[in-house]
């Protein structure tokens, strides 16, 4: 259990404040993807340097390497990458899912096989529960089953019920302390009764937070924008809500719009090594040749390492070259992009001129 608290709300969106262990967490807040440990090319004090409040861990990646065990004898995952600040780990079921011939799931759990060495394992709610409490998790998340998309009503039905029979599971395997929660996670598809009979059969088994799963796996913004519209109104109100997965920066605005509080994704990091950077003026592809003379930096409004020190010139030179360099300074940049957003917004709701249609430009203003 934790403590939460509204702090102030501008329609459906809301600033709220979330009390654990390891710190206090301003929502709404988005968390970079540490998924084996490490926000990938950058040291924790890069990262702190972006403002991050809380990062992600990956129960899959990490019960594989370095497994549980170590990080325990280290003191649990904070001590052993030495990151001070709140961590929320996945449950691995995502991962697990995602193994597709490597993999088979039973009432159990899910038998599969290590992408690494082909090792056979078993993945069940307790043993997902279990791992995330040895290496420290502030918050934890059931182990449930993320179905593909599309998916026919029938299977997202038979799938969504094995995911509340995981989610008793995960409940009753948890160990409660003050400063950590466990999460429900929502599933259904896009299927509004499914949803319904989802979020209410988690709010019967009681949960700390609730999560919204099994979108941004190719549904599109509309769909998923269109499930978040009718699962939210199932979603207890004095509970943190978290959309999972998810995503661009409209995606967080129009989510947060819709009374969603937390976010993560890969995707900052991720187009960032591929030479992608978002900024307050849009996209910009620093591989393209007009960038090549450019004595700007990346964003003129943004003051993070990359911007402050070094052009775009200089920065399409590394990407040129190889240079791993590149992706740290881009990672940076799009890290902190996504934290002044997340800081403006939470501005916005609080000086009540957050709307659903909001505008970068105006969050910046």
């Amino acid at each position: 259990m934790f403590d939460f608290k509204i702090e102030n709300e501008c329609g459906d969106a809301r600033a709220c404040e979330i009390k654990l262990a390891h710190g206090i967490v301003k929502t709404p807040v988005f968390m970079p993807v540490g998924t084996a440990g490490s926000v990938k090319g950058l040291t924790n004090e890069m990262i702190n340097a972006t403002n991050a409040q809380i990062i992600l861990g990956n129960t899959y990646h990490l019960m594989l390497r370095p497994g549980e065990e170590r990080m325990q004898n280290f003191g649990g995952l904070h001590k052993f990458m030495n990151w001070s600040k709140p961590i929320l780990t996945d449950s691995g079921g995502f991962q697990v899912m995602s193994l597709s011939g490597l993999r088979k799931i039973t009432e159990d759990g899910v038998v599969f096989r290590s992408h690494i060495d082909g090792t056979k394992f078993m993945l069940t709610p307790e043993r997902s529960i279990e791992i995330q409490y040895k290496i420290g998790s502030d918050l934890t998340m059931i182990f449930d089953e993320c179905p593909s998309f599309p998916i026919t009503y029938k299977k997202a039905k038979k799938s969504m019920e094995l995911s509340l029979r995981w989610a008793r599971r995960s409940k009753d395997a948890y160990i409660n302390r003050y400063g950590y929660g466990l999460f429900g996670i929502v599933q259904g598809s896009v299927f509004e009764d499914l949803r319904e009979i989802s979020a209410k059969s988690l709010q019967e088994i009681e949960f700390d937070g609730y999560a919204i799963g099994g979108l941004a796996v190719g549904e599109g913004q509309d769909e998923m924008l269109k499930t978040i519209d009718f699962t939210i109104l199932f979603l207890p109100k004095n509970k943190p809500r978290y959309l999972m997965g998810v995503g661009k920066p409209y995606d967080l605005i129009k989510a947060v719009a819709r009374g969603i509080d937390m976010f993560d994704c890969v995707l900052p990091s991720r187009v960032a090594r591929n030479g992608l950077a978002y900024t307050r003026n849009g996209e910009i592809r620093l591989k393209n040749a007009q960038y090549s003379d450019s004595q700007m930096p990346i964003d003129k409004k943004c003051f993070c390492y990359a911007c402050k020190n070094h052009t775009l010139g200089y920065i399409q030179h590394l990407f040129k070259n190889k240079e791993i360099l590149a992706a740290t300074l881009m990672t940076i940049h799009n890290l902190t992009f996504y934290q002044d957003l997340m800081s403006a917004i939470r501005n916005s709701i609080i000086n009540k001129t957050f709307h659903k249609n909001i505008t970068i430009d105006e969050l910046f203003a």
